[in-house]
């Protein structure tokens, strides 16, 4: 890992507020990812499960988790399992985490190897009355592949028949939806990184530039400020290809007169940034890009001022809708008629806004929360309203992470990042 150590302190707090949510006399486990195998002896680079790392910062392969709060052996109310260590994997694999290292980073004071976890786990049923087990429940989760967790409850249920069976997910949505202050601090630090690669760019672009030459620029920064790179495939879209809404391609070159929209961001810790920007190829908007962009950035701004504490998710969408249907007026995209016929399932503004303003973020891009309850405070949106206009030629879409506060407007992570217009006019010609 590049990243400096976090605090356990975090892990231990999340930890205790997961258990305060456990039914009684009732176990939790949770496993790493698998490495995925691509071909031959080829593997994706790891990616932690993030709910183990948000219950005990282990950022490693074959680790497992369990948590039994009313287990009557003090010494197994938490219990990390990690892979041993030797001489020979330090060698060819690098160094793992010793179990001195494991209590380090989690705070758990007993770890013990991987090959012990059954042993372990048929001790501890005997005491125990319920398993919660940790199934992916995210509203955007379209997941083919056999994740080492569900390996790993088939087996534990198969075993286990006569227990009761509980689900660790809606915990998690909920806790893992308010974030503690050290996790804001590191999503600050991903935004702060994100702003270097920024600024970098706004120099680099001229005419002729390639997209993909703009995406290296930016992984150099990222990498070299301590981030593994991009917090999620970077969209660097140049001319109509901004209307494109997932163009990942990055392939094209960049013309005078386009205007480049690019949504990336650095991910620092596990934990995650996510920037849209739209910037002129030449240096200079024309007067009607001006116009669009103007009024993207007005719809961003009040739509920021609507994530209060108490608001619920499908009004607050509804009242985004409302203010961006103004804009669209105002830029003669939409007529009254329009709007005054429009299908309340599909609204007119759809036609040139098609997606949604905002989600949750954190060790997810589209973080865990649940839709359908009241926002509250220290949960961390993006904000990202967009008008795209094939017609014309670009589309616009501009993106902050912001923390809803307790009182007042939310906390601007991206507050440094320049997005005035002009403020970009004059960064790109300096």
């Amino acid at each position: 890992m590049k990243y400096d150590l976090i605090d356990s302190q975090l892990f231990i707090k999340n930890r205790k507020n997961f258990a305060s949510q456990m039914k009684p006399n009732s176990l939790a486990v949770f496993n790493s990812n698998d490495i995925y195998p691509i071909s031959a002896d080829s593997t994706m680079p790891f990616e932690q499960h993030r709910d183990i790392f948000y219950l005990s910062g282990v950022d490693q392969e074959e680790s497992v988790l369990v948590l039994f709060p009313d287990c009557p052996n003090e010494d197994f109310k938490e219990v990390l399992f990690v892979r041993e260590t030797n001489a020979h994997i330090a060698v060819w694999e690098g160094e793992k985490l010793t179990k001195e290292a494991a209590f380090k980073t989690s705070g758990i004071k007993t770890v013990l190897w991987l090959q012990d976890l059954e042993k372990t786990i048929a001790e501890l049923s005997t005491y125990c009355d319920t398993f919660y087990i940790n199934t992916n429940e995210h509203y955007r989760a379209n997941v083919e592949t056999e994740t080492r967790e569900d390996r790993f409850t088939k087996w534990l249920l198969a075993k286990y028949p006569a227990h009761s069976v509980a689900k660790s997910n809606p915990i998690l949505q909920r806790l893992r939806s308010v974030k503690d202050q050290i996790e804001i601090d590191l999503m600050q630090h991903a935004c702060n990184i994100t702003e270097k690669g920024f600024r970098r760019i706004l120099p680099f672009v001229k005419p002729g530039v390639w997209e993909y030459e703009i995406e290296a620029e930016l992984l150099h920064e990222f990498v070299r400020n301590r981030s593994k790179g991009f917090a999620y495939t970077p969209i660097i879209a140049s001319g109509n290809n901004a209307n494109v809404l997932h163009y990942i391609e990055n392939n094209q070159e960049c013309k005078a007169g386009d205007l480049i929209l690019f949504d990336i961001a650095a991910e620092y810790a596990n934990y995650k940034s996510d920037l849209s920007r739209t910037i002129p190829v030449s240096g200079k908007f024309t007067d009607r890009q001006k116009a669009v962009y103007n009024a993207v950035n007005h719809v961003k701004k009040e739509a920021t001022k609507l994530l209060v504490p108490g608001t619920l998710w499908k009004a607050y969408h509804v009242e985004v809708g409302k203010i961006m249907t103004d804009q669209l007026l105002n830029l003669g995209l939409l007529d009254k008629a329009d709007v005054q016929n429009e299908d309340p399932k599909w609204p007119a503004y759809k036609k040139y806004f098609m997606h949604g303003t905002s989600h949750h973020i954190g060790l997810d891009t589209h973080d865990y929360g649940l839709l359908h309850e009241p926002i509250k405070a220290n949960m961390v949106f993006t904000v990202e309203p967009g008008i795209y206009i094939p017609d014309e030629g670009f589309g616009i879409r501009l993106e902050d992470d912001v923390v809803v506060q307790e009182q007042g407007e939310p906390f601007n992570l991206m507050g440094n990042i320049p997005i005035e217009a002009e403020e970009i006019e004059d960064l790109m010609n300096a």
